[in-house]
Protein backbone atom coordinates (compact mmCIF):
# COMPACT_ATOMS: atom_id res chain seq x y z
CA UNK A 1 0.00 0.00 0.00
CA UNK A 2 3.26 2.24 0.46
CA UNK A 3 3.14 4.52 -2.44
CA UNK A 4 6.99 5.49 -2.09
CA UNK A 5 7.69 2.35 -4.93
CA UNK A 6 5.16 3.74 -7.00
CA UNK A 7 6.63 7.22 -6.77
CA UNK A 8 10.36 5.82 -7.21
CA UNK A 9 11.51 6.78 -3.75
CA UNK A 10 12.15 3.77 -2.61
CA UNK A 11 14.88 1.39 -3.00
CA UNK A 12 13.52 -1.84 -1.86
CA UNK A 13 15.52 -2.35 0.78
CA UNK A 14 14.88 -3.57 4.63
CA UNK A 15 15.44 -0.66 7.00
CA UNK A 16 17.85 -1.21 10.39
CA UNK A 17 16.80 -3.24 12.48
CA UNK A 18 16.15 -0.89 15.59
CA UNK A 19 13.43 1.00 12.77
CA UNK A 20 9.88 1.35 14.46
CA UNK A 21 7.44 -0.89 13.02
CA UNK A 22 4.84 0.65 11.29
CA UNK A 23 1.88 0.08 13.09
CA UNK A 24 3.60 1.84 16.24
CA UNK A 25 4.52 4.75 14.12
CA UNK A 26 0.88 5.32 12.96
CA UNK A 27 -0.79 4.40 16.16
CA UNK A 28 1.34 7.38 17.85
CA UNK A 29 1.08 9.65 14.61
CA UNK A 30 -2.91 9.13 14.81
CA UNK A 31 -3.04 9.75 18.73
CA UNK A 32 -1.13 12.91 18.54
CA UNK A 33 -2.75 14.33 15.31
CA UNK A 34 -6.39 12.98 17.19
CA UNK A 35 -5.60 15.66 20.12
CA UNK A 36 -4.15 18.46 17.36
CA UNK A 37 -7.17 17.94 15.20
CA UNK A 38 -9.71 18.62 18.14
CA UNK A 39 -8.42 21.42 19.22
CA UNK A 40 -7.85 23.13 15.58
CA UNK A 41 -11.85 21.95 14.68
CA UNK A 42 -13.20 23.11 18.62
CA UNK A 43 -11.20 26.87 17.71
CA UNK A 44 -12.97 26.72 14.13
CA UNK A 45 -16.06 26.28 15.59
CA UNK A 46 -15.43 28.79 18.08
CA UNK A 47 -14.51 31.66 15.30
CA UNK A 48 -17.43 30.03 12.52
CA UNK A 49 -20.09 30.39 15.28
CA UNK A 50 -19.20 33.38 17.84
CA UNK A 51 -21.53 34.18 20.12
CA UNK A 52 -24.27 31.62 19.01
CA UNK A 53 -21.83 28.26 19.78
CA UNK A 54 -23.58 25.46 21.90
CA UNK A 55 -21.80 23.00 24.02
CA UNK A 56 -23.20 19.97 21.66
CA UNK A 57 -21.92 22.37 18.80
CA UNK A 58 -18.71 22.75 19.35
CA UNK A 59 -18.18 18.85 21.31
CA UNK A 60 -19.64 17.53 17.11
CA UNK A 61 -16.84 19.95 15.94
CA UNK A 62 -13.92 19.03 17.90
CA UNK A 63 -15.35 15.03 17.77
CA UNK A 64 -15.41 15.33 13.46
CA UNK A 65 -11.73 17.21 13.78
CA UNK A 66 -10.64 14.57 15.77
CA UNK A 67 -11.59 11.57 13.76
CA UNK A 68 -10.93 13.15 10.53
CA UNK A 69 -7.43 14.11 11.74
CA UNK A 70 -6.09 10.75 12.85
CA UNK A 71 -7.63 8.85 10.10
CA UNK A 72 -5.74 11.25 7.14
CA UNK A 73 -2.71 11.49 9.61
CA UNK A 74 -2.40 7.68 9.42
CA UNK A 75 -3.15 7.20 6.44
CA UNK A 76 -0.36 9.47 4.91
CA UNK A 77 1.60 7.70 7.45
CA UNK A 78 1.11 4.55 6.10
CA UNK A 79 1.13 5.88 2.64
CA UNK A 80 4.36 7.53 2.64
CA UNK A 81 6.99 6.45 5.55
CA UNK A 82 8.87 4.20 4.40
CA UNK A 83 8.52 1.80 7.59
CA UNK A 84 5.32 0.59 6.14
CA UNK A 85 6.55 -0.92 3.33
CA UNK A 86 5.74 -3.79 2.70
CA UNK A 87 9.26 -5.66 2.88
CA UNK A 88 9.20 -3.62 6.35
CA UNK A 89 6.28 -4.50 7.52
CA UNK A 90 6.94 -8.62 6.83
CA UNK A 91 10.59 -7.97 8.46
CA UNK A 92 9.36 -5.65 11.88
CA UNK A 93 6.06 -5.61 12.64
CA UNK A 94 5.09 -8.77 15.01
CA UNK A 95 1.58 -10.23 14.38
CA UNK A 96 -0.58 -11.09 17.43
CA UNK A 97 -1.37 -14.61 17.31
CA UNK A 98 -4.71 -15.97 18.80
CA UNK A 99 -4.45 -19.11 20.48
Amino acid sequence: MALRRFLGFSDGELMRSDAKPCSQLMKQTAGLCTVGGGLAFWILCRLHYGPRITVPRSLRWAACGAASMSATSALLVRLFSPECEPQNIAAYDKRKVVS
